[in-house]
């Protein structure tokens, strides 16, 4: 009973131990969500007035031709941008962006060049056998990623897709949304969908637009913004990855040290019934020694009194 009561209290200790570590980590990612937060908004207008200054450019392109937009006729590779983290303890954040990205493989059926920012990704794609070429790994960035990351895996993607190496470049990264929601989000980059080459109606208030003048043709322009564009949709997904990676890591780390809670009142439970348990076994063995120790007396005692002898 001793051995089970230290080897309890033990576990005590050892919960407690970790409790503090999760509490710790819940507040370092409570922290770094914030100015994570504040990134991808700072983002968003750039990302948006970007994609407005696309559209415009691409109506008064005419026939757009440009090794970037123009599509493949026969799609028999594609790369794909899988944005993971560089560290675990975030519950199901990175096996969900990992299985949209292998669920989007899939229902290409192509073959796969991967572009692969995270350890994560890193690690679970290089164990299932796929083929990783050190240039298009990135680790170490996912926690705060800059527009030079992001430079350098845009032109690493449209490298491969200007040279032929891939018919189409493909984003997977996990969209922040709200504290408690993010999702696993498929975009495509290159070349770039038609229906991002519109110009939206802005809510129905014609004359509302932006009217730009080009200097030099419109054509020139959208050659120097192509690129420029990619960037910023690596960008803009690297942030929003970020984002929800320190989302992620907070809800679990809230949930572990909730479990924790939980386990150490249990415990404790456990510990006290066994102590107990163990007082009430120490009382009867001494009432019940006390009880042998008396009944040899008694029967002295009555023992004296026969006659004879």
């Amino acid at each position: 009973m001793a051995q089970q009561l230290r080897a309890i209290k033990r576990r005590i200790t050892s919960v407690k131990s970790t409790q503090k570590i999760t509490r710790a980590m819940e507040l370092i990612a409570s922290s770094r969500v914030i100015k994570a937060q504040q990134r991808v908004n700072a983002a968003r207008p750039y990302a948006e007035e970007m994609r407005r200054l696309m559209t415009s450019v691409a109506e008064r392109a005419g026939t757009i031709d440009h090794p970037l937009l123009s599509a493949r006729a026969d799609l028999s590779r594609v790369g794909t941008i899988v944005a993971s983290s560089d560290r675990g303890l975030a519950g199901a954040y990175n096996s969900n962006v990992i299985r949209a990205a292998e669920r989007d493989m899939d229902r290409h059926g192509k073959d796969n060049m991967l572009f692969l920012v995270g350890k994560k990704a890193v690690s679970y794609f290089r164990f299932r056998g796929y083929d990783i070429d050190a240039e298009r790994t990135w680790q170490g960035i996912s926690d705060r990623p800059s527009i030079e990351d992001a430079r350098d895996i845009a032109r690493a993607a449209t490298s491969a897709f200007a040279e032929g190496h891939v018919d189409q470049v493909r984003l997977v990264f996990t969209r922040y949304e709200s504290a408690m929601t993010q999702r696993p989000t498929v975009v495509q980059l290159l070349p770039l969908p038609r229906e991002e080459l519109r110009e939206d109606d802005d809510g129905g208030q014609e004359g509302a637009r932006p009217q730009y003048e080009f200097e030099p043709e419109p054509s020139d322009i959208l050659g120097l913004l192509v690129p420029r564009y990619v960037e910023g949709n690596i960008l803009q997904g690297l942030l929003e990855a970020a984002a929800s990676e320190h989302a992620a890591r907070r809800r679990a780390m809230k949930a572990a040290t909730d479990n924790a809670d939980d386990l150490i009142d249990d415990l404790t439970r456990t510990f006290n019934q066994a102590r107990q348990a163990e007082i009430t076994t120490e009382i009867m063995e001494v009432v019940g020694g006390a009880e042998a120790l008396s009944a040899p007396v008694a029967l002295e005692s009555r023992g004296g009194g026969i006659p004879g002898g």
